[in-house]
């Protein structure tokens, strides 16, 4: 396949013939979808796919840097994820508007409410509560923010919020994760003894799953719980592959209970894990050979099952 029938740049040419521009929004969603669009341009080289980035990240910081629709007091972590846009975007213009928004995100790890063990609440409206969706709103881009600063201490504080989830939200049983803690164990859905949730739900644990891709790659390779890091993502990756649907490919919605009345191939959940595992090959994480059968059966499903031309 060439580089302009590969499918991430069909995917990156859907995206602009059907929106030539979006609605001016500062959230998590339009970040997932811009820093996929960023990768094919450094892939590609095409300028077209950084253009309609910049475009749209500019529609919603204005001339004094501030960021339409973030409000830093709601301390929501998806706030956070977008940030990612804003490094290249730097890099690339020197525009001090970017380096301005950049410093008005990196204020809310300062300041962001956490539970007794360090970890992030979700938001501010969920106290002492962390989700495994959170790890990938606010981790990644809070580890950038160290590699720009030379600030190790950050560093350090984007992988507790991995460890953290690691200690508490792993089962010991299946090696997958629930999606929540609640540390003081009140909610309706904590288990009162170990505070989490009830199911495995394979969306949020793409979040993780790709949180901790992305980190290898922004984590310097020197750094001290780096390993650790690799041997939570692999670990979690042998779980995925043993609850993978042998007949398509795809991954549930409730990962261990395939098959069972409601429960449903999980389209987000599938392409997410997809990523995760091709990173972790292409990072050398994952070089046996088993993990290249899990990534190709699950493509091909996506293939057959997920899409439409």
């Amino acid at each position: 396949m060439t580089t302009s029938d590969a499918w991430s740049v069909r995917m990156a040419d859907t995206v602009l013939a059907r929106w030539a521009s979006l609605p001016a929004a500062w959230n998590h969603e339009y970040g997932v979808l811009f820093k996929a669009l960023l990768d094919v341009w450094r892939r590609t080289g095409d300028e077209r796919y950084y253009e309609y980035v910049k475009r749209n990240v500019d529609a919603v910081i204005d001339a004094d840097g501030a960021i339409a629709g973030n409000e830093l007091e709601h301390f929501s972590l998806d706030h956070l994820n977008s940030g990612r846009l804003l490094f290249p975007l730097l890099e690339r213009t020197e525009d001090v508007r970017y380096r301005v928004a950049i410093a008005t995100l990196r204020e809310q790890y300062r300041r962001h409410p956490r539970n007794g063990a360090g970890g992030f609440w979700h938001n501010g409206a969920m106290p002492r509560q962390m989700l495994l969706d959170g790890t990938y709103m606010g981790a990644p881009f809070y580890a950038e923010c160290g590699c720009a600063e030379n600030d190790l201490a950050a560093i350090d504080d984007a992988l507790r919020q991995i460890f953290l989830l690691a200690e508490h939200n792993r089962d010991a049983g299946t090696g997958l994760f629930f999606q929540g803690w609640d540390e003081t164990r009140t909610q309706s859905w904590a288990n009162p003894r170990t505070g989490c949730s009830g199911s495995f739900w394979g969306r949020a644990t793409g979040w993780y799953a790709m949180a901790m891709a992305d980190l290898l790659e922004i984590v310097p390779a020197g750094h001290a719980r780096r390993a650790e890091l690799a041997s939570v993502f692999k670990s979690l990756l042998e779980a995925l592959a043993c609850v993978q649907d042998r007949a398509s490919g795809l991954w549930w919605n409730v990962l261990d209970q395939g098959g069972r009345e409601g429960n449903y191939l999980e389209a987000s959940a599938s392409l997410m894990f997809l990523y995760a595992f091709a990173r972790g090959i292409g990072l050398g994480m994952l070089a046996e050979p088993r993990f290249r059968a899990v990534l190709d059966k699950g493509f091909d499903g996506a293939l057959q099952f997920l899409l439409r031309e």
